[in-house]
């Protein structure tokens, strides 16, 4: 699989109407997420290159930051295709308080409402490993649950863990999340193939 090319298009405010999100009927990818989990370092190693900012301060990313990948080849076969990664803004850090779901909701009530009609849509909901159960992931699946968007849980960091806490949390996630995590590790790697085979079958299901 080649990534032809990884551009920034567009924002979208939380809360309100985000105009101007792409709706020419490519798949979209939405990272949801506690700030800090790790959204836009996983986007940047899944496009091979630097195309999201990434901070150690929390609440870094403000905004849901949109952008296009091209891709030829890989899972499905050959041929090109096209695809949105969407970063939405870290739940659970917010300036001056306030409940985190609901920041959440904000944004992501913005983002699923308004453009990409007609396209197949996914959220990877990423989680740290080191840290399964905490209330404000709960809070964020529940709300992801209900409003109808789904959900496929990305363990983050997976390579922080020891052997034996990686299975210990790996079992947790799945018992708290009601589905199995896919472990990654942005920094070495790990289970990179397998979510750019899960984006595939959502992204180009797409296809005529």
């Amino acid at each position: 699989m080649k990534i032809l090319s990884a551009e920034f298009v567009t924002s979208a405010a939380a809360g309100g109407r985000a105009d101007g999100i792409p709706a020419d009927r490519l798949a979209h990818i939405a990272f949801a997420g506690r700030s800090n989990v790790g959204k836009s370092t996983l986007l940047n190693a899944l496009a091979r290159r630097k195309i999201a900012r990434t901070s150690a301060a929390p609440g870094k990313t403000r905004l849901a930051n949109i952008y296009r990948l091209n891709v030829e080849g890989g899972p499905g076969g050959p041929g090109t295709w096209g695809v949105y990664f969407v970063d939405l803004p870290g739940y659970g850090y917010a300036r001056g308080g306030g409940d985190s779901a609901a920041e959440l909701a904000a944004v992501a009530k913005a983002y699923f409402e308004s453009g990409g009609e007609g396209a197949n849509r996914a959220t990877l909901l990423l989680i740290d490993s080191r840290h399964p159960g905490l209330q404000t992931d709960v809070d964020a699946a529940r709300w992801l649950d209900a409003s109808g968007s789904g959900r496929q849980v990305i363990a983050t960091k997976i390579d922080k863990l020891s052997r034996s806490e990686r299975v210990r949390n790996l079992k947790e996630l799945e018992r708290i999340f009601g589905c199995a995590p896919l472990p990654v590790s942005a920094a070495g790697g790990e289970g990179l193939d397998e979510l750019w085979r899960l984006i595939a079958r959502v992204a180009r299901d797409q296809r005529p």
